[in-house]
Parts: C-alpha cells; structure tokens; sequence
C-alpha cells in the first residue's frame, strides 16, 4: 500500500518529457487564454479571429488551417474552463519568462485589433499577467509598445 501511494506521488510530480502532447496542451493553453481577451467584451470581431489565427500560426509555426483549427478548440476551452488558472499553470509550468511575457504581448495586439480598448480586456491581461508572473512594470511597457507600433 505504502509503495502504491509513493508510486502515485512520484508519477504526479515527475516532470513529463515535451512531446506531441505536452506540446498540445502548452498551444492549446495560450490559445485559449488569446481567445478569451477578445472575447471578454463580448464582440468577437474578424479583425480578431484574423489577427488570433495569424499570432498563433507565428508563434508555433503552424500553417493556417492549423492555427484555424486551435483557434476553435481555443474558443471551445474558454467556453468550458471557469476560470484562468487552468491555462495559466500551464504556461507558467512550462515557459520561460520571455515566452510568457510574449503572451501578454500577443494578449495587448489581440486587444488592439479591433482598435478600441474595453475595460474587460485590460482587466483580462492584467489578471493572466499577474497568474503568469509577469511584472506590472513590464506589462505596461509591452501594452505601451504594442499601443505605440500601430502595427497590430
């Protein structure tokens, strides 16, 4: 019994190896975080759903009908999930600073895709930078950054 329990503990805490699924779940969390800031206001705009699927395809190298694809189980994953903490633990599990810091990045051209800035949103990406551990400071640098560029 002692050692089905110790079994038990070291597979739930053993670091799992990066792999087609390991890689999914990392996409899939991203994905579903970028869709829930331009969904938050309620009005999903194409201007967003083109800007989400082109930020997801860069950033994993996916072709188009790839990324289309995430996308809509993004869209799925945020319907379901009740809160963000499921996405985020993933994320700040398995990504470097940077890599997190580039979500919020992608999170602030999400926002300014449809040209207006909802309160909602900037709340969203304020929450996720924080379950991310991303710095206040920095995640008003990269909104300013992103806002600046004009080049959403």
């Amino acid at each position: 019994m002692l050692a089905a329990i110790k079994r038990f503990l070291s597979e739930a805490t053993a670091q799992r190896a990066p792999g087609p699924a390991a890689e999914d779940e990392l996409q899939l969390a991203a994905a579903a975080l970028l869709f829930h800031v331009i969904a938050i206001d309620g009005v999903v705009s194409d201007d967003e759903r083109t800007m989400l699927t082109d930020l997801l395809s860069r950033r994993f190298a996916l072709s188009v009908d790839e990324a289309a694809s995430l996308a809509k189980k993004a869209e799925g994953a945020d319907a379901e999930a009740v809160d963000l903490y499921g996405f985020t633990s993933v994320l700040k599990r398995r990504l470097e600073i940077g890599d997190r810091e580039r979500i919020i990045e992608m999170m602030w051209k999400l926002v300014y895709a449809d040209g207006t800035v909802h309160e909602f949103e900037d709340n969203a990406v304020w929450r996720v930078a924080e379950l991310l551990a991303v710095p206040t400071a920095t995640r008003i640098a990269l909104k300013k950054k992103v806002r600046d560029s004009g080049r959403h």
